[in-house]
């Protein structure tokens, strides 16, 4: 089924479960992204990307622009992800709750090698201290693109208000930051780096 957002959404309204499982096909990792992007747990990215699609089927028939499907979904992932944080400051919890070890894209790492778990965690960490020091629209637009097929440039580019022409530069030029922040972290002072 190759259908523009409009014409899916229509068919979803309709109650077409072909066309709604294409638009989740299509979105559902635009949607985990953003949620992941505000750093949650992976419980409550599942939690903020399962009410993301509930408030879609709530306003199936009322979007107004609907070949921007892709920019009301990461404009609602944003706004669920910071109504469950302020949720969250303000109730106490009874316990710590430990993050579960989770890669990029939400798969369990645990080879039981705590050496490799170590240096696993490290480079991680390192990862995101150096992702952090990066403008908010980088951090933005490496989330999303990791998370989106290259051919889906045009998705990325109405999830972020960008040109399509101008996400390859800036993705090239966000990563040569990243890479550099993380060289910056890594390079202990006195030796040569790599």
């Amino acid at each position: 089924m190759d259908r523009s957002p409009a014409l899916l959404l229509k068919a979803a309204s309709d109650g077409d479960p072909e066309a709604w499982n294409q638009i989740v096909d299509d979105y559902s990792r635009l949607v985990w992204s953003v949620a992941r992007g505000f750093r949650l747990t992976v419980t409550d990215a599942a939690d903020v990307s399962q009410t993301t699609w509930l408030r879609l089927v709530e306003n199936l028939d009322r979007i107004q622009n609907p070949d921007q499907l892709a920019g009301w979904l990461a404009t609602t992932a944003r706004r669920e992800a910071l109504r469950l944080i302020r949720k969250a400051q303000r109730e106490v919890p009874d316990s710590e709750e430990a993050e579960e070890n989770v890669s990029f894209f939400g798969d369990s790492e645990d080879d039981g090698d705590p050496e490799a778990a170590l240096v696993a965690e490290q480079d991680r960490s390192d990862l995101w201290q150096a992702f952090s020091t990066l403008s908010e629209r980088c951090r933005n637009l490496l989330r999303v693109v990791a998370v989106t097929p290259l051919e889906s440039y045009a998705a990325v580019a109405e999830a972020l208000g960008m040109r399509v022409g101008s996400i390859g530069p800036t993705r090239s030029r966000c990563l040569e930051q990243l890479k550099r922040a993380l060289k910056a972290l890594t390079t202990v002072p006195g030796t040569p780096g790599l």
